[in-house]
């Protein structure tokens, strides 16, 4: 059940309409866990047990922490929980890619391998929610929070249907309080939600799946497209990507709010960062911040303690070969990761030598003004922008082969120079699309007075104007039909 299908708009409004008439806390988590299943199920019922048997495990494992009288039991509860998802989304997600590379390793030593091929299906959402999980559990070790005794508000707090199969990723001490307490009804509340869900739904439909069949056509066939054309790809899927990521965190947040619920925001206008740094903390916002909580600071200390010039930037590389790995079983993810991972740790280093180099130094006078500068954030930003873009290319490709290809082959002139075919949209009108939301972002990060002013005004009036908004989507929703496109970030 997708957020941009009909469907959805059906069985949201029929949720919305019984969630408020009930009024009390009870019965209302009652119908929101009752309909998070059945999103869920719509998928598969068959993946709902194994959502369901997550669930059990980290609720049982959370009390037994708790419970526990001396910290050994507990780190082996806290064990017992992490090994259990990590089985499920290990056998789900990984097994058939490690099967694959054993049979190539054997070939590689002369030998013919006869392994079972595994054609799994990966459960969608399963990446947000088991880490979802391994959060509350390890929260509830180290203190954070306590254990709930209610296996149902646990079960919500994993299975909340805006955001359970593509995140934001929440953390317990935020999401759980708020199924704790009644929720009273706002006008306020009501009116940004929905335009959050406008606005994500509008970058969704009109921006990302318009941009998706241009992108599939060239990263489908790179070797028979020129440099502009395979240049021109890569950045419509900067966008693409964006949109669709970004469009179904507004939505969740979107959906969940006019419920009385805020979740997390997950990006903050990410292409308008300045160094890699800022970039992870911009984009998807959750993920970056679970594995610097659970990953990146316990390996900072073990490697601080162990000294070494290098040893500081270990964890940083560890931690974005895991992030690129998290994404999916193919080694482009892995290259993904630790990409960003020796991008962020070079930027460190270099960061590093410049602040101790004197003020008269070579290396200094090269770093500029240390005052702001808005021609070199300017900069910053198209430099950082094209980082952004190399990564994205391992992050599409289909192999590293065609990766290679695509980044040696940007400055070609043989082949196609676009996609000229009357099912995609013209390269002139996307190109219009980027640009404009680009602006807009711009005028709502740097020029918010003026942003306010187009979106300001009697609540009334902006409602009509949402809801003529959201008439509009639909409605483009509804032309597609069969075309409606899935968000790329359930296959993780």
């Amino acid at each position: 059940m997708l957020f941009n299908s009909p469907v959805f708009i059906v069985f949201f409004a029929v949720v919305f309409c019984l969630y408020w008439l009930l009024r009390k806390r009870r019965p209302q988590n009652v119908l929101l866990l009752i309909a998070s299943y059945v999103f869920y199920g719509a998928w598969s019922w068959k993946f709902l047990l194994l959502l369901m048997i997550s669930t059990a495990v980290d609720f049982a494992c959370g009390l037994l922490i708790e419970r526990a009288s001396d910290k050994q039991r507990k780190k082996t509860f806290v064990v017992v929980s992490v090994a259990v998802n990590l089985l499920l989304l290990g056998t789900f997600k990984y097994a058939g890619f490690f099967v694959h590379e054993a049979a190539e390793v054997i070939r590689w030593l002369g030998f013919e391998p006869h392994l079972t091929t595994l054609q799994i299906v990966l459960p969608v959402g399963i990446s947000f929610y088991t880490f979802q999980s391994i959060s509350y559990v390890v929260d509830v070790y180290r203190g954070k929070l306590r254990a709930t005794t209610s296996l149902m508000d646990y079960a919500l707090y994993v299975a909340f249907f805006p955001q359970l199969v593509a995140g934001p990723i929440e953390r317990a001490t935020h999401l759980m309080p708020q199924f704790l307490k009644d929720r009273v009804w706002s006008g306020a509340a009501f009116q940004s939600g929905l335009q959050l869900i406008v606005w994500g739904l509008f970058k969704k439909v009109a921006i990302a799946d318009n941009l998706a069949p241009y992108v599939n056509t060239v990263f489908a066939d790179p070797t028979g497209y020129s440099g502009g054309a395979l240049l021109t790809a890569i950045v419509f899927f900067a966008f693409q990507i964006y949109c669709d990521f970004s469009g179904y965190s507004d939505t969740a947040r979107g959906v969940a709010r006019t419920m009385g619920f805020t979740l997390i925001s997950n990006f903050e206008q990410p292409y308008f960062s300045k160094s890699p740094v800022e970039f992870w903390r911009r984009w998807h916002i959750s993920l970056s911040q679970w594995f610097q909580d659970y990953l990146y600071f316990p390996l900072a200390m073990r490697y601080m303690r162990k000294g070494g010039w290098a040893s500081k930037y270990k964890a940083h590389i560890i931690s974005m070969g895991l992030i690129g790995f998290w994404h999916g079983a193919n080694w482009t993810f892995v290259v993904f990761g630790l990409y960003w991972g020796f991008v962020i740790a070079g930027y460190l280093y270099a960061s590093e030598r410049i602040a101790e180099a004197p003020p008269d130094s070579a290396l200094a006078r090269l770093a500029g003004p240390s005052r702001p500068n808005a021609l070199r954030g300017a900069c910053a930003v198209v430099v950082m922008f094209a980082i952004v873009c190399v990564g994205w290319v391992f992050f599409r490709g289909q192999s590293l082969t065609e990766c290679w290809h695509i980044l040696t082959h940007l400055f070609s002139s043989v082949g196609q120079t676009g996609v000229l075919r009357p099912d995609i949209t013209p390269a002139s009108i996307l190109w219009t699309l980027c640009v404009g939301l680009y602006v807009a972002e711009f005028m709502y990060l740097y020029r918010p007075a003026i942003a306010n002013a187009v979106l300001g005004g009697d609540w009334r009036q902006a409602l009509w104007r949402h809801a003529l908004l959201a008439g509009i989507v639909f409605s483009y929703v509804v032309a597609q039909d069969a075309k409606v496109q899935p968000f790329i970030y359930f296959q993780f």
